[in-house]
């Protein structure tokens, strides 16, 4: 259907505080998106020279009317190789070879995602079968993964794709040992201490192999009888850890995992500060994963509602200056949220910097751009957009669901390297 010729203005109708759309490919113009408010008379500059006679506005979300249309003069169009040579154009040109960097770097951070889950699980396997090996391997894990994170410049946090493991892969493990790494940076805790930390998180549920499948699996709610069988897992991996001589505190993490402040968890109902502070930390991951990631999908809730619930409704179950933590660490969307812009546009948090939780790097739906050359913008940089609001994944269109691919299995890694530089060599 036509748009009717009130909802255009002529480059000469162009003024600060209207709301157009441009009717152009994402790659043949310079502005992050192809509909925002006009702010200064540089952006009305770029779109005179872009080569359009008119341009679509909003009325309703524009900040004046345009003034009345003038006379058509018969004015000579922008030569084709000045539009090309715009510098304008080349700062797009910038901007998608930077997007293609980052999608080498992601590439290259879901590869040593899966070497690590792949690491883990042979750790899990292999445990009881040849111990002081396993356990000279985790310990490496650990201090890598520990090492990275701590010295790194800046942290980014990547939330990973389904297509990159199976359930053979050990996410939960992964993901509470690097949420709980994240947190320790943050408080600056020991080097030494990080790495006892990095192993209890690692082993926190290493109890679970002495509880039977048909409890772990079961999918309805688990009965008294059963609920008391599960919660020896924590005892349980004490006596395992005991034997492979884990050190004290990572026993003590295994042990107290499902403590919580307000004296409600096991084994122990321990309150406050008689919880071990690394196990308060591990609590934490562990909480937040298990809402994330539950047996049944079905009850799963999204990175930012799982957030919101701990923080809002739970927030006495945790040690209050490490909830605090946590959020401002994860942001308010952490990585996997789906997300409306304020102009409008639907996206996924790709990637957040720990520096600057609120500004994280969205990938955004486009139906003109192929899903595997989608846009990512980085929110620091786009002063006139923020985020709007929170979408669940199930009311998005299918197009949209398909296009962004939310997560079914929220995993989180860590891109530790420094910027524009090499990784360094593991």
């Amino acid at each position: 259907m036509q748009e009717p010729d009130k909802s255009y203005v002529t480059m000469d109708q162009l003024r600060i505080g209207l709301y157009v759309y441009l009717d152009l490919k994402w790659f043949e113009h310079p502005f992050a998106f192809n509909n925002f408010r006009i702010k200064d008379e540089e952006q009305i500059s770029i779109i005179k020279s872009l080569g359009l006679k008119k341009v679509r506005y909003d009325p309703a979300r524009s900040d004046l009317k345009p003034p009345p249309a003038q006379p058509e003069k018969s004015a000579e169009a922008t030569p084709p190789s000045v539009l090309k040579e715009h510098p304008a154009l080349a700062s797009k040109r910038a901007l998608i070879e930077k997007i293609k960097r980052q999608r080498e770097s992601a590439a290259r951070i879901e590869t040593a995602f899966v070497d690590t889950a792949k690491t883990i699980h042979n750790v899990e396997k292999n445990l009881l079968i040849n111990p002081a090996q396993t356990i000279e391997q985790a310990n490496k894990l650990v201090e890598q993964i520990a090492d990275s994170i701590l010295f790194a410049p800046e942290l980014a946090i990547h939330v990973m794709g389904d297509k990159i493991g199976g359930e053979e892969l050990y996410f939960h493990s992964l993901n509470v040992t690097m949420l709980s790494l994240m947190m320790a940076r943050d408080i600056k805790l020991p080097q030494e201490v990080v790495k006892s930390l990095g192993m209890g998180a690692l082993f926190h549920d290493v109890g679970r192999r002495e509880i039977p499948n048909k409890i772990l699996m079961k999918m309805e709610p688990l009965t008294q009888a059963e609920r008391n069988f599960y919660e020896l897992h924590c005892q349980y991996g004490v006596e395992i850890g005991q034997g492979l001589k884990f050190p004290s505190m990572t026993l003590t993490i295994i042990r107290e995992h499902h403590e919580l402040c307000d004296g409600s968890g096991y084994p122990r109902k321990l309150k406050g500060e008689a919880i071990n502070l690394l196990a308060r930390i591990v609590a934490i991951a562990n909480y937040y994963d298990e809402l994330c990631n539950p047996l049944n999908i079905v009850d799963a809730l999204t990175p930012h509602e799982a957030l919101a619930t701990m923080f809002a409704k739970l927030r006495t179950r945790f040690d209050p200056k490490l909830l605090q933590i946590f959020v401002r660490c994860l942001g308010v969307y952490p990585p996997g949220t789906i997300v409306q812009l304020s102009n409008g546009v639907i996206g996924m948090v790709a990637t957040i910097n720990t520096a600057k939780p609120m500004k994280p790097m969205v990938v955004v739906y486009d139906a003109d751009i192929p899903k595997d050359e989608a846009i990512l913008i980085d929110m620091e940089t786009e002063a006139d957009v923020n985020i709007a609001k929170v979408i669940r994944p199930a009311q998005l269109p299918r197009e949209i669901y398909n296009y962004l691919n939310p997560r079914k299995q929220v995993s989180y890694y860590f891109d530790a390297s420094a910027p524009d530089k090499e990784p360094a060599k593991k």
